[in-house]
This record gives C-alpha cells, sequence and structure tokens, in this order.
C-alpha cells in the first residue's frame, strides 16, 4: 500500500513544531527565518483546499528571554516561573504568528486548551465545535496548551501529546509531528551507531512503545520518542496517518504531503472504541 502517495490527498492536517524547531539554540530567541517558511508551508496546503492546524511550543522560552530569565530553563525554573514565562511568551508567539500569516493574508486564530478541555465531555464538545467552526471559516488555528491555569505541556512534553489530542478533536486524517529527530530508530542514533533508522510502522506493539527515549538532546524541548509514540497511538487509534520528521528545513511539510520518502510514517488504525480520555488515565497524563 502506498500510504505516502495518499498524504496529497489528506484534508484535515495538524502539524506540530517543538520548541528545537522554531528557536535559536544558542539564545532560545525566535528563527525568524524558519517560522516564515513554515507559515509559508502552511499557507500553500490551505491554497491547495487542505484544512490546517499549527500545534506550536516555545511560549515559555520566548517569556523567559522577555521577562529577563535567560539563566533559567524550564529544568530549573519553578513551576510558577514557567507558568508565568509561559503567559508572556504566548502573546510575543502569537503576535509573530499573526504578523507571518497576514503577509499571505490568511486569517488565523489562537487556541489554548487543556487536558480538561478533553476530560470533559461538554468542553471536549465545545472544543470540536470550535475547531470545526474555525477551519470553515478558513482560519488556521494555532495551538497551544493554556500554561498559565494548566501544567500538562510543562509536565508531559513538549506538546507531543497534545497535538494528538487536537487531531482526534479535530478529526484530522495526518498528524505530522516535526521536532529535532528525523524518525523512529531501534536505538538513539546519538549514542549507538548501530541504530538502524525505520521508516514505516504498520501497528504499535508494546515492543515499539519500549524503544521509547525519554531525551530529545536538544535542550529546548522536553518530548522525547516516548511522548512521540505516545501521540502515534493516539493519532492512529483516532483514524489519523502520522509522520515523524526533522523540523531543520520547514519545507519538509510539502515533501511530507507530496509522498516523499522522509521521516517515519505510522499506518492509520482506527479502533471504534478508543476512548482518549481512558488510555491518557492509563499512561498517567
Amino acid at each position: 500500500m502506498d500510504i505516502r502517495g495518499n498524504f496529497r490527498n489528506k484534508k484535515r492536517i495538524v502539524v506540530k513544531v517543538g520548541s528545537s524547531s522554531i528557536e535559536h539554540p544558542e539564545t532560545g530567541g525566535l528563527d525568524y527565518g524558519k517560522m516564515e517558511i513554515l507559515v509559508r508551508e502552511l499557507c500553500d496546503l490551505k491554497n491547495r483546499g487542505m484544512d490546517v492546524i499549527l500545534v506550536s511550543s516555545g511560549a515559555m522560552a520566548v517569556g523567559r528571554i522577555t521577562a529577563g530569565l535567560k539563566g533559567k530553563t524550564r529544568e530549573t525554573a519553578t513551576l510558577p516561573e514557567n507558568q508565568a514565562c509561559a503567559a508572556i511568551g504566548q502573546s510575543a508567539l502569537m503576535t509573530t504568528y499573526d504578523k507571518l500569516f497576514s503577509e499571505y493574508r490568511q486569517l488565523t486564530a489562537q487556541v489554548l486548551i487543556t487536558r480538561y478541555s478533553v476530560q470533559n465531555n461538554l468542553s471536549r464538545y465545545n472544543a470540536r465545535n470550535t475547531f470545526r467552526e474555525l477551519l470553515k471559516l478558513g482560519a488556521i488555528p494555532v495551538v497551544n496548551e493554556n500554561d498559565t491555569v494548566s501544567t500538562f505541556e510543562i509536565q508531559c512534553g513538549d506538546n507531543d501529546t497534545l497535538s494528538a489530542m487536537v487531531a482526534n478533536l479535530a478529526e484530522a486524517d495526518l498528524l505530522i509531528l516535526l521536532s529535532d529527530v528525523d524518525g523512529l530508530y531501534t536505538d538513539d542514533p546519538r549514542r549507538n551507531p548501530d541504530a538502524r533508522f525505520i521508516p514505516e510502522v504498520l501497528k504499535i506493539d508494546g515492543s515499539l512503545m519500549k524503544m521509547g527515549k525519554s531525551s530529545t538532546g536538544s535542550g529546548l524541548g522536553t518530548g522525547g520518542m516516548s511522548t512521540k509514540l505516545r501521540a502515534a497511538h493516539i493519532a492512529v487509534s483516532s483514524g489519523a496517518d502520522m509522520v515523524i520528521a526533522s523540523g531543520e528545513d520547514m519545507r519538509i511539510i510539502s515533501e511530507i504531503v507530496d509522498g516523499e520518502e522522509v521521516g517515519t510514517v505510522f499506518h492509520s488504525d482506527r479502533d471504534e472504541y478508543f476512548d482518549l480520555v481512558s488510555y491518557l488515565d492509563s499512561m498517567g497524563v
């Protein structure tokens, strides 16, 4: 089955970018060049007739710089400090996205969600309806966790799981995770030169989940391979294909959609009995 060749026929795509993909590693400041290419790629998907949702990290790091806490990291700062920095940085991050998208006359919307948005039946219903209406209006929602009142993303990992939750809520048929890794390996390739790249995953099983690692090596995000595999489980069970790929060059988005052999692709494996809330509870999220 040529799963990649079918990507150009997708109707609704969620793209997640990690902190390491849109920030300068030396300073933690936003990489405007990469963000500009990212926005252009997403607008081009819109012009193809696809619905697009962006899940973006980066608010906390930007907030630390803006607040004068450059010496602090996510790990060394207190939880209240991280939440305050997220509140400060989210405004700056969204302003940047708004300016970039406006260059292409693309309507955007900020969506801040929490674990409660999924856990509560009414909130989940309202969130799903909001995504539907925004996409109907032609907007590209820019999503992050509401770190000011929630600690899900702060504690559980660089928006990987959050993006899969969004794919579930928005009924997406493709989830693209862009970060500092170019796909799934049998082991950490930075430590094991014999680690083999895995281009395609037909089914997620227990042995595959054990391959998840807890470190990205970037120092910017907190999501390791374990959170990406958790996201993959949510996405494929919800009926979406998923791709893990490197965010070093944002033009990889169009390469993925055009069916090129980049990243690791996970085949959709819809489970009509899959319950997102129960799964998150079972994973301790």
